[in-house]
């Protein structure tokens, strides 16, 4: 089906205003569901710690993670979509989780990136990774570290240093076999900017927004479409 024979007022009514609608209340109950270790250590212990101290954590924490409270929900939308947003930002894992498995549903079933065709089929993906991934860490909190222990310790480190690196890896070169063009600025940007040891936060805002522009630039010179 294409993309123009969707019905705008259809979709809004059908797709767009309950996801709103249910994503807002799941992330809303999220954060005051969040605190409940704090209400159980205040109610059966009587502990609390002083308001000074959390405000002092939570800038410790934002100090080197604020950047992705921005880059984050921007650089991720586009693949995403907006229930995989929510879906995804609740669960976890998106880098290298939900963000694969979208983008593998996208191009299996054959949609075009950022048509609402798109976001629903992203959306599927998404779903699934969260069912497999719930199954997955359940039978690996049993059995993985068992698993772990019989490896030769060579296949163990590699286990513990590289799948990160490895699941990168694979979504990057997922992405730049759809845009050649843009994949050597997406890597010159970061190492660019590590060799001259700039901080971390820097990096990711750069190499996102210095990638989008890019892009933006390339799209209107008509070199990528």
């Amino acid at each position: 089906m294409a993309a123009e024979q969707i019905n705008e007022q259809k979709y809004r009514e059908v797709w767009t205003t309950p996801v709103i609608r249910l994503g807002i209340s799941t992330m809303l109950l999220a954060c005051v569901l969040s605190f409940i270790p704090l209400i159980y250590l205040y109610m059966v212990h009587g502990i609390l710690p002083p308001f000074s101290a959390s405000l002092t954590a939570w800038g410790l924490v934002a100090s080197v993670f604020g950047a992705f409270y921005i880059v984050e929900p921007i650089s991720y939308y586009p693949i995403l979509g907006l229930a995989g947003t929510y879906i995804s930002f609740l669960s976890g894992n998106i880098s290298n989780l939900r963000l694969p498995c979208s983008a593998m549903a996208q191009e299996v079933v054959g949609v075009e990136e950022g048509t609402k065709q798109a976001e629903i089929i992203g959306t599927m993906g998404i779903i699934g990774s969260v069912v497999v991934n719930l199954v997955g860490v359940t039978l690996a909190a049993f059995v993985g570290a068992w698993l772990i222990g019989i490896f030769p310790a060579f296949v163990a480190d590699a286990f513990r240093k590289f799948t990160a690196p490895a699941i990168f890896g694979a979504v990057f070169g997922q992405f730049a076999m759809r845009q050649p063009k843009l994949a050597p600025f997406a890597l010159v940007i970061p190492l660019s900017l590590l060799y001259f040891k700039a901080p971390i936060w820097l990096v990711i805002l750069a190499s996102v927004f210095g990638t989008i522009a890019i892009s933006r630039i390339f799209y209107k010179a008509k070199i990528i479409h």
